[in-house]
């Protein structure tokens, strides 16, 4: 029974598992990188490597009003899941925040019929002003 254990222990052991595990993400090669950024406060970069991970990205100044200006950023990013699922994410951040879209991310359920007619009905009879 010993020789068994043993013999199995040694198989497993000796066993090449290599193809099997998952690429080391430490080992990978950037296949692409570019990088572009311009004096007015714009830019641009993008890279890609050999393990499926890929991503872009500009941004520049906008200006908001006479005296504000914000960044406006606007990019995507593309990688393989753990679970094999092949992921795309876009996104845009300017001066109304930060608005990411992707098939990946959860979103709301729908917002119960009770409480449209209960937001309706507020909306409809609103509380009477207060009195000093």
């Amino acid at each position: 029974m010993k020789l068994l254990i043993l013999s199995v222990c040694v198989a497993l052991v000796a066993a090449d598992v290599s193809h099997i595990l998952p690429k080391d993400e430490k080992s990978a090669q950037i296949l692409k990188q570019e990088l572009d950024v311009g004096v007015e406060g714009s830019y641009q970069y993008a890279y890609e490597t050999d393990n499926g991970i890929a991503a872009n990205e500009a941004g520049s100044l906008k200006q908001i009003s006479p005296d504000q200006t914000a960044e406006v950023v606007q990019g995507q990013a593309s990688w393989q899941s753990p679970e094999g699922e092949q992921i795309k994410f876009e996104y845009i951040a300017d001066e109304n925040g930060y608005q990411p879209q992707g098939s990946h991310l959860p979103t709301s359920p729908p917002i119960p019929e009770a409480i449209i007619r209960a937001l309706e009905y507020i909306r409809a009879h609103p509380p009477p002003p207060e009195k000093n």
